[in-house]
């Protein structure tokens, strides 16, 4: 029958005439048949399906080969010996040099008929070694997915023990040669699922023996580690780590970048090929592999490597985003480059002739996946223009690019930044290697304590967090003559932009010491920070400015425009006007004189002095509108006092004609408050944030910030002594004496007169009394009447002309406590939040109330403590009560913030106008740079010190290393540990360049 059927296929026979003699010989091979006919007949089949030079020909050897299996199984398994297959795989079947290529399909067909069989033990131990010998061969792509399958499809066939992990190495050895060597998109096709087969097979390994997982990443690292002169290991290697469990992720990364071992130069290699398996299409978490090695490799700050790296392959990363099926990965892998690497605007700048095509490409795709990614992207480098500006010129062709896109707000920018800086990796050595500082999770600054300077520190800290200020600072052009304000923009620079923890501010010091002061002597803040700011106004006034004048609105009158041009920084910022009143008891005739002032020094009354004022807290979004109207009743509006009230007769308590408020609520039957005609709503008092508002409320017999203004300005008696010199009367005459505010300061810096001089003792003495602090104050403010014409002709309120008092809203930004007994001992520190306007930018102000949504709840604002080069997050709770829980740690500085509307208003569209509000300014070059230098200055300075502290690694629990163990005659051995990913060549362009 064997000749019968050799016959019919070697015939000229067309196919259909074969096909029915065929199907009849096959028919007739069911029948009884002896054992020699069997025989020769598998002889036949074995011969057409291993050599057969058409498809058709193999096609009835294996249909041969199934009948003979079936229905004569003790024939066939006789003929399917382990000496026949130990013959196929070592010698092969056919011609030398024309080797059959089918062996391991032939196997494969046969196994499934012997599988009951007695010899089935002894091919399935033959299969184990000789498949193990055949991946050390290295064998190409299309035999491994062949050997993949059989060992799928028979499981029994793996290696077991310690030739199971040398199989599975072997198998990694195999995939990083693998290469595809047609461009055509089939065979691209038909080689990612060969490499798919060959990493499943690994998968199917480790999920029952996941001892081998580690040995396995050992062998992955070392090919992709290796800088011998070699073929680049294949980017399909990329197929292996997708199915290493996550949850090995941390205990691999620790012990490889803690691993003396590996020289930098294998590290350097090993990320370096990882980051190219972005181009691989089909891999899963290669992207968090390669972003946890990179965070792991800053955390133990080898920061050389991390640099050279970046630079190196950021430019590869980018270009994979044109490519949809690896766009995902690339672009985390990108965003953690990019955002990490803050000490230099070098990889930045490596993109930017690459953006503004990927965007244009990007938005032409018009995918879902293109609109996500160029949200991102936009993100991203908004990100990079806030850490590296001051380059105008190579940015505007990528501003122009995203002009479209949503642009991210500075709080998402600075979380963004802080977050992902390689100083800010977590090291979870820190405990045995406590020297290697991490920058603060607050993304914030410290500055060093240079010997008793905490004074200055808080001054700076609140200064530097008063945002408007700081953007002005930061914005003074290059070349100015203005020596301290350079020096200081050159330390506000640093806090913004430094990668260290904290910074010496020694340079600023010895500029701005008080002639006065004793060095290493602790000194009074608020008396350095008058000599500061009087200081910085001085040096600007007698002509050394150069700060970049406001834009006026064209809408303002000369006058106005007159006013605001010739005010210095100072004075925009920080100064306010106050006029002194005394009016002559006897003649009633009023002499005044107004003066500026930068600060409001606020003294205790005395203990038996009552001065009315509201100490309730709560945010003005919970009470009422945004902007506080006027009464629209122009005799509402507060005039003088000596209009207002009668004389107070002798011993009365004098009482203030309009008086500080703070925000909240009343107590039942609590006398309502002289401004409750006002918009803000007392009845919002039943909002759930009340039981706060109670929580902050002061005791009965404590002070309040309002109630020390409140005694500030109210009215005082010159008797006596302390008469006053009547011009008109020409003598000494009893008179009354009143301070009114007629412009508030945009920043408000209240001193709370602490400290008096103790005759006694020659000493002085500390005021321990707590006050209660208000996050939002309502201060009353003379409204001249120009003044109320030009606000009401540029409609910001509806108040009536005339003189008259006005509400002018402040939120709390900074408070200042001094810790201690004695102005001349204890310590500073400061609590500091960044206050930014309630109006988003572009809208008008209109004077229509805004819904409260517009603007953070003052509660959930994030506020900051600053002790020297110590910042933590912390809150408002804190700040109302650090005096009750340290009696002696009391608020001494405070500074407020004035919202937009009403009188600031021109100041802040002029403010708004430069940008100075929205977004961080532009650095000149020159100090770009100088922070670039010492930042990389610092990466060095913390990579050396990591090197030479090398005896950590030592102090470490003595559990062995992640790739040690599998040396050891254990072949159950599950220690974690593990590795990341390998990397071959890459490149861009056509879809082959993409996966290889």
């Amino acid at each position: 029958m064997d000749k019968i059927l050799e016959a019919v296929v070697m015939s000229s026979y067309p196919n259909n005439v074969k096909q029915g003699l065929v199907r009849r010989v096959i028919e007739a091979a069911k029948q009884p048949m002896d054992s020699e006919q069997c025989w020769s007949m598998l002889e036949l089949s074995t011969k057409l399906y291993l050599t057969g030079d058409t498809k058709y020909k193999r096609e009835i050897g294996k249909e041969v080969l199934e009948v003979y299996g079936h229905y004569h199984p003790e024939e066939f398994e006789e003929f399917f010996n382990v000496r026949f297959l130990l013959s196929l795989l070592q010698e092969g079947y056919g011609p030398l040099g024309k080797r059959s290529h089918y062996v391991l399909d032939y196997i494969q067909l046969g196994l499934q008929f012997v599988l009951e069989s007695p010899s089935a033990n002894s091919i399935f131990s033959l299969l184990r070694i000789e498949v193990l010998r055949k991946v050390c061969e290295r064998p190409s792509p299309k035999q491994c997915a062949k050997i993949s399958k059989l060992l799928t499809q028979h499981p029994q066939c793996i290696p077991t023990g310690k030739h199971q992990v040398l199989f599975c190495q072997q198998l990694i050895r195999c995939i990083g040669q693998f290469q595809c060597v047609s461009e055509g998109e089939e065979d691209i096709m038909e080689f990612l699922e060969q490499v798919n087969k060959v990493s499943g097979l690994l998968q199917r390994i480790w999920r029952t023996q996941t001892s081998a997982i580690l040995p396995s990443l050992k062998e992955l690292f070392t090919i992709i580690s290796s800088t011998e002169e070699q073929e680049v290991p294949s980017n399909a290697l990329a197929s292996v780590v997708q199915f290493v469990p996550l949850e090995l992720m941390d205990g691999v990364i620790r012990n490889l970048t803690n691993d003396d071992s590996i020289t930098d130069v294998q590290m350097m290699m090993a990320i370096g090929r990882m980051i190219d398996w972005v181009s691989w299409p089909l891999g899963k978490n290669i992207d968090k592999w390669i972003i946890a090695l990179l965070k792991g490799l800053a955390a133990v700050k080898k920061f050389s490597i991390l640099i050279e790296v970046t630079l190196s392959k950021i430019e590869k990363v980018f270009s994979k985003l044109l490519y949809p099926i690896v766009r995902e990965g690339a672009l985390s892998v990108l965003q953690y480059m990019l955002l990490s690497f803050q000490h230099s605007h070098e990889a930045f700048h490596l993109l930017l002739p690459h953006i503004p095509r990927l965007v244009a490409t990007l938005k032409k795709e018009d995918s879902n996946s293109a609109t996500s990614s160029l949200e991102q992207l936009a993100e991203l480098i908004h990100c990079m223009f806030f850490r590296f500006s001051g380059f105008p010129d190579l940015y505007e062709p990528v501003l122009e690019a995203i002009k479209a896109l949503p642009i991210p707000n500075e709080d998402r920018i600075k979380h963004l930044l802080g977050q992902n800086a390689w100083t800010s990796q977590k090291n979870e050595l820190a405990c045995f290697y406590p020297r290697l500082a991490s920058k603060s999770e607050t993304g914030k600054i410290g500055l060093i304590n240079l010997g008793n300077t905490c004074y200055m520190n808080s001054i700076i800290q609140s200064l530097f967090m008063a945002s408007d200020f700081r953007h002005s600072v930061l914005n003074l052009t290059e070349g100015n003559s203005q020596p301290l304000m350079t020096k200081l923009q050159w330390l506000f620079a640093f806090l913004e932009h430094s990668q260290r923890p904290a910074i010496s501010p020694e340079s600023f010091l010895s500029a701005s010491w008080p002639p006065w002061f004793t060095p290493g002597a602790q000194q009074d803040c608020s008396e350095y920070l008058k000599y500061l700011l009087d200081r910085l106004h001085e040096e600007e006034k007698t002509g050394k400015r150069i700060y970049q004048k406001l834009k006026e609105s064209s809408l303002m009158s000369q006058a106005v425009e007159h006013h605001y041009l010739n005010k210095t920084l100072i004075e925009k910022m920080f100064g306010g006007k106050m006029m002194t009143k005394i009016r002559c008891l006897k003649c009633l005739n009023v002499s005044s004189r107004e003066e500026a002032f930068t600060d409001l020094s606020l003294a205790f009354p005395p203990p038996d002095r009552c001065v009315h004022g509201s100490t309730s807290v709560l945010p003005v979004e919970e009470i009422g509108p945004q902007f506080i109207e006027p009464p629209e009743n122009p005799s509402q509006l507060t005039g003088s006092p000596w209009i207002q009230r009668k004389a107070p007769m002798a011993g009365d308590p004098a009482a203030l004609p309009m008086p500080v408020e703070t925000l909240g609520f009343q107590e039942p039957g609590e006398a309502a408050n002289p401004l409750s005609g006002d918009a803000v709503g007392v009845g919002a008092a039943k909002d759930p944030l009340s039981a706060f508002g109670e929580q902050a409320r002061a005791p009965k017999d404590s002070r309040s910030v309002p109630d020390l203004i409140n005694y500030f300005l109210s009215p005082e008696r010159l008797t006596a002594e302390n008469k006053y010199h009547c011009e008109k009367c020409a003598s000494l005459q009893d008179a009354e004496k009143v301070a009114e505010l007629t412009e508030g300061p945009h920043y408000l810096i209240l001193t709370l007169l602490r400290f008096s001089f103790d005759p006694q003792t020659l000493k002085r003495k500390k005021i321990l009394d707590n006050v209660s602090i208000p996050v939002v104050l309502k201060l009353p403010i003379l409204v001249a009447p120009e003044e109320t014409e030009e606000v009401c002709r540029r409609g910001k309120d509806r108040a009536a002309p005339g003189s008259g008092f006005m509400s002018v809203m402040y939120d709390l930004c900074s408070v200042v406590v001094h810790s201690g007994i004695s102005s001349e001992s204890g310590h500073y520190y400061c609590y500091s939040r960044e206050c930014t306007d309630t109006v988003p930018h572009g809208q008008p102000w209109d004077g229509a109330p805004k819904p409260a949504s517009n603007k953070q709840l003052d509660f959930e604002i994030q506020w900051y403590l600053f002790n020297d080069t110590r910042v933590s997050f912390s809150s408002f709770e804190s700040v109302s009560n650090v005096t009750s829980f340290f009696p002696k740690d009391t608020a001494y500085v405070l500074f407020y913030r004035q919202r937009p509307g009403r009188q600031s208003c021109l100041l802040h569209e002029a403010l708004a106008e430069a940008g100075w509000l929205h977004g961080e300014p532009s650095l000149h070059k020159d100090l770009m740079e100088a922070i670039s230098k010492d930042n990389i200055l610092y990466l060095q300075e913390q990579e050396k010190e990591a090197r030479n502290r090398a005896a950590y690694i030592s102090a470490l629990p003595k559990s062995p290393l992640w790739w040690r163990d599998f040396d050891r005659d254990k072949d159950d051995d599950s220690s974690s540990g593990g590795c990341s990913p390998a990397a071959g060549g890459g490149g861009s362009g056509s879809f082959h360049g993409l996966v290889f």
